[in-house]
């Protein structure tokens, strides 16, 4: 847990991911559709990997816990939670409180 608090606050926008997993390649499209960059974490070519999803899968109680977005250091969720923030025009002001964009 510790190791994921470290990485999630590294950047505005964390993204932990899975390389094949295609919500993992939608959600990160959709932060650089909107002109973030996040630190983008793959799971499965991270020597601690393994560690880190299961520490994942207990904070958010989903397995498996890919993708999971950090927004200014603070968990957001999964690919509904972040969809649901964006359908719900919530999502771009977080990202500018975060300072991940300015427009």
């Amino acid at each position: 847990m510790d190791r994921v608090s470290k990485l999630a606050s590294d950047r505005a926008v964390v993204i932990f991911s899975m390389s094949s997993c295609c919500m993992c390649h939608t959600v990160k499209r959709l932060f650089c559709d909107l002109g973030v960059n996040p630190a983008i974490y793959e799971l499965d070519e991270d020597p601690s990997g393994k560690d880190i999803e299961r520490a994942l899968a207990r904070m958010i109680g989903r397995n498996p816990p890919v993708p999971t977005v950090f927004i200014g250091g603070r968990l957001v969720g999964p690919t509904d939670q972040v969809m649901s923030l964006h359908l719900g025009g919530k999502l771009i002001p977080l990202l500018k409180d975060a300072g991940a964009i300015w427009l």
